[in-house]
């Protein structure tokens, strides 16, 4: 509800950064892996091998197609879900993209089709209260493309599956800077030594991200709770934190503030770690003081392009 009064309100703006667009649908992947493995779904993902970087607002991108993936695991019970990317036309300042997701689910009658992207509708009540959900998703998803130069649509037959499918038009990024590198081997050489602290309260998320890190050559230091992290900053100098955002005592948006609050001490990057990977979740992270967030479950990859885009940046010495 928040995001599309904000959209019908003019009260929100889009990013203008390179996208990873591989990186995007893996973060939707990931983001949903439980429910496909909870329905016994297979998620499929196909993309250009050579796609020119473009510039957008890449975390509402990912939030208009999941907003699609989720709806296609809720209306499917057993089969295939896909994610295709085509690019569609491209000139020297522009790229135009078209996104399907497609499924293998119940199938939308003709006659339902025309009002499914309007707020609140669904194809008919009984889906309401078979599968749940507000009806809002669509039309967000509609909003967002549109925002980005394209619109949406929908083919499909009742017990036939359905292709919910975007369009955006992207401009290309003149000077792009490369990615990120994505692997743990280059951190060593580049920042071996520095000291980081991972701030987790949940001991098999700390042990995974342990276990990503093993090789990277960093010192890390941990902290359980919010409470915890800021007694750390406070004694030590640190080159950049990885902060939960739901803990008890203290959660990562309170402690983010207060260690902001330290002025020298708490100057270092501060990254994010949360399940909530929606546009409003974003931005209350960065109203608090963070500098970027990673999607959980954590994706190695993007973890490790964190961490050389941040302390690539510069942070506190061990």
């Amino acid at each position: 509800m928040l995001d599309l009064s904000k959209i019908e309100t003019g009260k929100f703006a889009l990013e203008a950064a390179p996208i990873n667009v591989a990186q995007l649908l893996a973060n939707i992947a990931s983001m949903l892996q439980g429910k496909l493995a909870e329905k016994g779904l297979h998620l499929t993902t196909r993309l250009p091998d050579q796609l020119p970087t473009v510039l957008g607002d890449q975390v509402r991108l990912q939030q208009a197609l999941l907003n699609y993936v989720a709806n296609a695991i809720k209306f499917t019970e057993h089969g295939d879900i896909g994610i295709d990317v085509e690019l569609i036309e491209l000139s020297e300042a522009s790229a135009r993209l078209r996104f399907t997701v497609s499924d293998t689910g119940i199938g939308i009658a003709e006659q339902d089709q025309p009002r499914l992207f309007q707020a609140f509708e669904q194809a008919d009540n009984s889906a309401t209260r078979r599968y749940g959900g507000t009806g809002l998703g669509l039309a967000i998803t509609r909003k967002l493309a549109e925002m980005m130069g394209g619109t949406t649509g929908v083919e499909s037959q009742p017990g036939a599956g359905s292709r919910f499918w975007m369009t955006v038009c992207l401009p290309r990024a003149a000077n792009a800077s490369p990615a990120w590198p994505t692997d743990d081997e280059t951190l060593m050489p580049r920042f071996a030594a520095q000291r980081i602290l991972l701030v987790e309260d949940e001991p098999v998320n700390r042990e995974i991200a342990l276990q990503m890190l093993e090789d990277s050559g960093l010192r890390i230091d941990l902290a359980e709770d919010g409470e915890a992290a800021l007694a750390a900053v406070a004694a030590n100098d640190y080159a950049l934190l990885l902060m939960d955002v739901q803990m008890p005592k203290m959660n990562g948006l309170d402690a983010t503030r207060a260690i902001r609050a330290l002025g020298a001490k708490g100057t270092m990057p501060i990254v994010a770690m949360t399940a909530n990977a929606f546009v409003e979740d974003r931005e209350q992270c960065l109203a608090a003081g963070m500098d970027d967030f990673i999607a959980k479950p954590v994706v190695p990859k993007t973890l490790f392009a964190k961490l050389h885009q941040w302390l690539g940046q510069g942070g506190a010495s061990a």
